[in-house]
C-alpha cells in the first residue's frame, strides 16, 4: 500500500503528524488489518479551507505513486483540536469524483 495523507492546514502549526506516522508503523486505526507494507508517498496539507486544493494535491500524490489517500484524523475527527473540517464530505466526494475507483479513499489515520 503506498499512501498519500492530506492533512489540515489549520493544525499543522503544531501538529507534526507523529500519530499518523505512528498509526501506520504499528499497523493501527485505519490501518490496522493491513498486512502489506505501507509506504508513505507524502505527507501535505489541504490548502486551507475551503480545502479548494485538496483535489489538485491528491492528483499529484498519485502521480508520484499513491494507491491510497488517507484523509487525516485532523480532517474528518478533529483530533487533536476537537473540530473536524466542514469540508471534509465535500473534499472527499471531489477526489472520490475525479480520481474514480482506482483509488482507494480512507478516512482517518488514528
Amino acid at each position: 500500500m503506498k499512501v498519500g495523507i492530506i492533512r489540515c492546514m489549520q493544525t499543522e502549526d503544531y501538529c507534526p503528524g507523529t500519530a499518523d506516522f505512528k498509526a501506520i508503523a504499528n499497523k493501527t486505526g485505519v490501518f490496522e488489518g493491513v498486512e502489506e507494507e505501507i509506504e508513505i508517498v507524502g505527507f501535505i496539507n489541504c490548502g486551507g479551507c475551503p480545502a479548494k486544493k485538496a483535489l489538485l494535491r491528491a492528483r499529484e500524490l498519485v502521480k508520484r505513486g499513491a494507491d491510497t489517500i488517507v484523509l487525516a484524523s485532523c480532517i474528518q475527527r478533529g483530533t487533536p483540536i476537537g473540530y473536524p473540517c466542514p469540508f471534509a464530505k465535500k473534499m472527499k466526494d471531489l477526489i472520490i469524483e475525479d480520481l474514480g475507483e482506482s483509488i482507494v479513499i480512507l478516512d482517518y489515520t488514528h
